[in-house]
């Protein structure tokens, strides 16, 4: 039985990527901190709920392109299960939910919120459409949702490289999944997307190569020497559960033409689930033990 159109829409799968609001608790070493852990999960779940309102908005803006998508067709407004006007008032009703929320929650949290509910507006009308300037554009997102996570606790010592690596990560990311949706375009000569004119498959694969290096680089410099890390060093033991993780992403676009949702990569391929977890308790481990 298929799922209530209304809560297909809401992209649950995709919500994993706002964990990054958790990394100024979890490497400030507040994990402990009841009430940062409350508020930041509070924090969490309203960042979720915002972005399913704007995974409407966006699905609104390109229905039409959507409805002759492979895959994207099945979307419950592109498929016109969920009429438009109704849409409407849904992205509406998520959107302004978050923000009266988000206004009691933490006052600089729900400035921030709006940031991205602004820098989304802006991608969605006209900086998906220019190459590289719209991965950058996501990877500044991922930044604002460590942000929103900094800005619900009582950060001692915040080390700036975290910021630097979301970023560098998102660009990995990104740059893979334009990757894996120009491979996609090859075998549907029909369909045409206006940014993937603006990239070619080497000069993707140089890029991935780039901000995947810098981004392995920036952590282990992190590892050592991260402000609020352990003097024993002991965070180095995580090092190789993010080379790992990198490698075994970079496998799966390239050798598995995987990567065109990486929120599907992250629920289906099991090493990279156990990496994932591997690496979460090591951290922990490391931090608190």
């Amino acid at each position: 039985m298929r799922k209530n159109p209304y809560i297909r829409a809401l992209r649950i799968r995709q919500w994993p990527k706002n964990g990054f609001i958790l990394a100024p608790l979890v490497f400030d070493g507040q994990l402990t901190n009841f009430p940062a852990l409350l508020k930041t999960f509070a924090g969490l779940l309203l960042l979720c709920i915002i972005s399913s309102g704007i995974y409407v908005f966006n699905d609104i803006n390109d229905v039409e392109s959507d409805r002759v998508h492979p895959r994207k067709k099945f979307r419950p407004i592109a498929a016109g299960e969920i009429p438009i006007r109704k849409a409407w008032g849904y992205a509406a009703a998520l959107i302004l939910f978050s923000l009266i929320c988000a206004w009691i929650l933490d006052r600089e949290f729900f400035l921030i919120l709006c940031a991205i509910i602004l820098i989304n507006v802006i991608y969605t009308r006209a900086v998906k459409h220019l190459p590289i300037i719209d991965v950058m554009t996501i990877g500044l997102l991922f930044i604002l949702r460590v942000a929103a996570g900094a800005s619900l606790v009582i950060v001692k010592i915040f080390s700036p490289w975290i910021y630097i690596i979301t970023f560098m990560l998102a660009l990995y990311l990104g740059f893979g999944k334009r990757r894996a949706e120009l491979a996609m375009l090859a075998d549907h000569e029909n369909l045409t997307r206006p940014v993937l004119d603006g990239y070619s498959l080497p000069l993707l694969d140089q890029l991935i190569t780039i901000v995947s290096s810098v981004t392995i680089i920036g952590y282990t410099l992190y590892s050592f020497s991260g402000p609020t890390l352990p003097e024993n060093n002991q965070m180095m033991f995580t090092v190789p559960f993010v080379i790992y993780g990198i490698f075994r992403y970079h496998y799966l676009i390239q050798i598995k033409h995987a990567g065109g949702a990486p929120e599907e990569v992250l629920f289906s391929d099991r090493p990279l689930q156990v990496t994932i977890f591997l690496y979460g308790l090591t951290v922990i481990y490391a931090m608190y033990i």
